[in-house]
C-alpha cells in the first residue's frame, strides 16, 4: 500500500509555495502540475490512465478565489491524529486560522504542520491546507483538495485556490489521504483549481 501522507507533499505544485495573482503564474503551477501527472516515475494514476492521460481539468482561472488571509496564530494547540482515506493516521498540529472574505462574506479555514515533515530541514516551513466546499462530488472530487503553503513572515497568507488540488486516492485508491477536518468546510462553491478526476 503506498502512503499518500508523505506522497502529497513531494509532488511539483506541493513546494510551488509563491501564491502570485495572475494568470501567468497559475498556469504555470498547472503546466508543471501535468507534467508530473504525465510522468511514470511521479503520476499517482495507474498505469491504464497513464496511457491516455492527456490534462487534468481545470476550472477557469479566476482571481476572485486568490485571497489575503489574516492569520490568527493558535500556539497552544496540542497535536492530533488527522483521520485518512484507508484508516490510517498521522499527527498534525494546528498552525493557526486564516481569516478572508469571498464576494463579500467572511471565512476562515484552519492550517496545519505535519509533524513528521517538521523534522525534515526542506519542509520545516511548510503548511498544509485541506478544505472541502460545495462543489464536492459535484464539480470536485468529493473527498475535498488540498492547498499548499509556506509559514508566513507576518500576519497575512496569500491563498490561491486557483492551486487546489485534488489527493491522490482521487486518482488511484492504493494510496492513503488525509480527510480535510469538518471545520475546514466552506459553505460556499470554490470553482477554482483541479476539477473531479473523469477517467
Amino acid at each position: 500500500m503506498k502512503n499518500l501522507l508523505l506522497a502529497a507533499f513531494f509532488t511539483v505544485t506541493g513546494f510551488t509555495y509563491a501564491q502570485q495573482c495572475n494568470d501567468a503564474a497559475t498556469k504555470e503551477v498547472q503546466k508543471k502540475l501535468n507534467e508530473e501527472y504525465a510522468n511514470p516515475k511521479t503520476s499517482p494514476l495507474p498505469k491504464k490512465d497513464l496511457k491516455k492521460f492527456k490534462s487534468l481539468d481545470f476550472f477557469a482561472i479566476n482571481l476572485k478565489y486568490c485571497v489575503t488571509a489574516t492569520v490568527t496564530r493558535t500556539p497552544n494547540e496540542k497535536p492530533f491524529y488527522m483521520a485518512t482515506t484507508d484508516g490510517r493516521k498521522s499527527q498534525y498540529i494546528k498552525y493557526g486560522e486564516a481569516h478572508f472574505t469571498i464576494d463579500g462574506k467572511p471565512y476562515k479555514l484552519n492550517v496545519y504542520q505535519s509533524l513528521s515533515l517538521m523534522q525534515k530541514e526542506e519542509y520545516k516551513d511548510y503548511l498544509f491546507l485541506p478544505f472541502t466546499d460545495d462543489t464536492n462530488g459535484e464539480s470536485t472530487y468529493a473527498g475535498g483538495r488540498y492547498i499548499d503553503l509556506k509559514l508566513p513572515t507576518g500576519n497575512t497568507l496569500q491563498i490561491d485556490f486557483n492551486r487546489a488540488y485534488n489527493p491522490y486516492c482521487a486518482y488511484n485508491h492504493d494510496y492513503s489521504c488525509p480527510i480535510p477536518p469538518r471545520d475546514n468546510y466552506l459553505e460556499t462553491k470554490i470553482e477554482a483549481g483541479v476539477k473531479a478526476y473523469k477517467k
